[in-house]
């Protein structure tokens, strides 16, 4: 049974990663100063690197877009996964084993190296499937892909490849590689007879299928050859990799379009999506051999951020009647979604592989942008299956058709949809009201009865309905929530030379801790600041205390932890911004002028206070409290002297 990660092992996982290695592996980086990096955002578009990396403190920034976070946030938000997953698989790539709380259990390091075994030997048949559509015995692959308007370059950016004709040309590759038939009986890609094992995929067009972080993890294959006695398709069985269920083909080419788009396009195969993304729709998905369904809808809310604040999912089916039937069954999953779901169909029955070779790249375009609501798609459909013209067929499909029309969660769209149903039926939009009506009643009653929540109504307690929005602040300080429940925290005049002082005091503490050991640490806890953005930080770098400040990485992590949330970012700023020296001994002496400027400032500002006690005092009255500000003003003189002769 899966449990929490202890709190310890995902700080231990957080601190031994390079978040560098791992950003470098989505993000190409180019040094910008000493220990800082940057590259272009992969989370906007945009023609000038913003994006930096500082792998010291092991966080991120883009000082475009404002997106930060550590190396855990990153995987989750590059791969789409959860923050447990992206432990795990960093937790693997550096081989550490996590621990769980209340006996719960992960993958031990067994199960990791058997995982990756199979990706190994999923990656190395990938190639050589590639390679051999290269050969003169893939020429009918190549002409298959030729006839359907995909070129070479196309074959190449989808990782088409062909499965040769033979019984173990794939298996004799994967053996001199080292791999045992015990090893090559679990990937899927091999058929077991009576005289060991052999290629499950022969004479066959191949298509490589990933999972959502690029890996691949099984393969479609299509017939090629009359001779050929198997199905038109044939893909990986159900393996330790490869669940269909919960594959999307394309996934890795459209996760980042989808998530910027806000739109999930599925369609029916491979070539399908091919066409799509070559025609301009690179938000095109197509699911496995089986229906789209609730693991699938987990892809697609977590792509989406289907959290009540908009996205689509387009459906394209065939106009017969297996098309409709899957379309109705997608309409049976629709109320998983927060997000629109719509329906294309052309009305001349064309997948978008056809519409591309017939009409062109527009077509497949056109019929996107065509998409009409499921929920109209569905009602329609009900509707076919009744003689509308007696007013035996018309009761029977309001009967039908209403309950349809009470689904619909958005309660300013019902009505309206109830007067068009009133409207394709011929019937009084009384009478059609009173029967949504009377099917939503019916529907809460059912959904008391089970615990789940009624179409239209409101989510049970757990059930996630949209996040918190926050009021946007100045360039990285958010202010708070709307209702002002937490301070707000405005950006201070960059002219400002005290706020600007205090600004670079804290990106030294935060990227430098070190240099705050010894003594110096009681010194910069004492400091204020004037500014209550930096005040605050300072704040959580207090609350955080010292114990950390010798590792850097956990360090700015405790100081997250502590700040309120609008300034997280900022901290994340504070944290990234490269420094202003280009070597070793520059930073150091830079960052010992910055807190020695700071110490300076608190040394003046304790001045000017006990200066103002000793001007309101009388010398007659208080002659000891006379003599003992001027011995506390000439030691703090003396130690604003020494802070001078040390920079």
């Amino acid at each position: 049974m899966a449990g929490l990660i202890k709190r310890e092992d995902i700080d231990e996982v957080r601190q031994r990663t390079d978040i560098k290695e791992v950003v470098d592996g989505y993000v190409t980086l180019k040094g910008a100063g000493l220990g800082t990096y940057k590259g272009l955002c992969p989370f906007h578009d945009e023609r000038s690197p913003s994006f930096t990396v500082r792998p010291q403190v092991g966080r991120y920034h883009c000082f475009g877009c404002g997106e930060d976070g550590d190396v855990i946030a990153f995987v989750q938000k590059q791969d789409h996964t959860s923050f447990h997953e992206a432990v795990e698989k960093l937790a693997a790539r550096i081989g550490y084993e996590l621990r769980y709380e209340d006996g719960g259990t992960g993958p031990s390091r067994e199960e990791v190296g058997k995982r990756q075994r199979l990706l190994d030997a999923h990656k190395i048949a990938d190639e050589f499937f590639r390679a051999q559509l290269l050969t003169p015995g893939a020429a009918e692959g190549r002409n298959f892909l030729y006839n359907r308007g995909f070129d070479r370059a196309a074959s190449e950016q989808f990782g088409v490849g062909y499965a040769p004709q033979g019984w173990d040309a794939l298996l004799k590759h994967l053996r001199g590689r080292g791999f045992t038939d015990a090893e090559l009986k679990l990937t899927g890609m091999f058929s077991e007879g009576n005289r060991g094992i052999y290629d499950r995929f022969r004479g066959r067009l191949i298509w490589p299928i990933r999972d959502i972080a690029g890996d691949t993890i099984g393969f479609g294959a299509r017939k090629l050859y009359e001779d050929d006695q198997g199905p038109k398709y044939l893909n990986t069985p159900e393996t330790t990799l490869y669940k269909k269920s919960q594959v999307l083909y394309g996934i890795d080419l459209a996760k980042k379009h989808v998530a910027k788009d806000r739109q999930l396009v599925v369609v029916e195969g491979y070539t399908d999506v091919m066409a799509c993304h070559l025609a301009g729709i690179p938000t095109a998905v197509a699911t496995c051999g089986t229906a789209f369904g609730a693991e699938h809808i987990k892809i697609a809310r977590r792509l989406l951020s289907d959290d009540g604040t908009g996205g689509e999912v387009i459906f394209t089916f065939d106009g017969d009647a297996a098309g409709q039937k899957a379309a109705l069954r997608a309409f049976e999953e629709d109320q998983r979604f927060v997000a629109q779901n719509y329906v294309a169909v052309d009305p001349t029955g064309a997948d978008p592989c056809d519409l591309r070779q017939t009409k062109g790249d527009a077509a497949v375009r056109d019929l996107i942008n065509s998409r009409r609501p499921l929920f109209e798609f569905a009602i329609k459909a009900t509707l076919k299956r009744h003689n509308l013209d007696t007013v035996e067929g018309r009761v029977a499909a309001l009967r039908e058709s209403a309950p349809v029309v009470a689904q619909i969660r958005d309660a300013a769209i019902r009505p309206a949809y109830a007067r068009e149903l009133a409207g394709w039926l011929g019937m009084a939009v009384e009478e059609v009201s009173q029967a949504v009506a009377v099917a939503m009643k019916r529907a809460a009653a059912g959904s008391q009865a089970t615990g789940a929540p009624p179409a239209g109504g409101p989510a049970q307690p757990g059930t996630r309905t949209g996040a918190p929005r926050t009021q946007p602040g100045g360039p990285g300080v958010a202010a708070g929530p709307a209702s002002g429940a937490v301070p707000s925290y405005h950006r201070p005049d960059p002219r400002d030379p005290v706020a600007s002082m205090e600004r670079q005091a804290l990106e030294v503490a935060l990227q430098e801790p070190a240099l705050l050991g010894g003594g110096i640490w009681e010194r910069f806890s004492a400091a204020r600041f004037r500014t209550p953005a930096f005040q605050a930080v300072h704040d959580a770098m207090r609350a955080s205390g010292p114990g950390s400040i010798g590792e850097p990485v956990r360090w700015v992590e405790q100081v997250m932890n502590e700040v309120p949330e609008p300034l997280r970012p900022l901290v994340s700023e504070l944290a990234v911004v490269p420094l202003p020296a280009s070597t070793a001994d520059a930073v150091q002496k830079y960052c010992k002028d910055i807190l020695a400027r700071l110490f300076e400032l608190q040394i003046t500002r304790v001045k000017a206070d006990k200066m103002g006690q000793l001007q309101r005092l009388d010398p007659a009255a208080s002659p000891e409290e006379f003599q003992r500000l001027n011995r506390e003003l000439m030691m703090l003189e003396m130690e604003r002297r020494a802070l001078r002769s040390d920079s």
